[in-house]
C-alpha cells in the first residue's frame, strides 16, 4: 500500500513571485501545452526561469507558474521539479 502524500499546503510556498529558479528535471508536454507535440520536451534541466505565480493543484499541492524567459514560454511547475538560484540550497 502507497502512504497518501502530505498536503504542501500546510506549509509556505517554497518560492515566491519573481523569485529566479532553474529546473532540476525535464519537462515534456502532456499535451496542455498548445502548439507543441504531445511528448516533446518543452523545458530542460537547468533552464533558468522566473516565477510568475503560484497556485495550487487539488488542494494538496502548490504549483509555480515559471517563465522561462529564453524559451518564451510560461510552464506550470512543482516544488520538486524547481530549484532556487538565489537562496543557499
Amino acid at each position: 500500500m502507497v502512504e497518501a502524500e502530505a498536503s504542501e499546503l500546510y506549509s509556505p510556498p517554497a518560492y515566491e513571485p519573481g523569485e529566479k529558479v532553474q529546473a532540476t528535471k525535464e519537462v515534456r508536454n502532456d499535451g496542455t501545452y498548445p502548439g507543441h507535440a504531445m511528448g516533446a520536451f518543452l523545458i530542460h534541466r537547468g533552464d533558468v526561469g522566473y516565477v510568475k505565480s503560484v497556485g495550487t493543484f487539488l488542494n494538496r499541492f502548490y504549483v509555480y507558474a515559471i517563465d522561462f524567459v529564453d524559451r518564451g514560454m510560461l510552464v506550470g511547475m512543482r516544488t520538486h521539479e524547481i530549484e532556487s538560484m538565489e537562496k543557499p540550497q
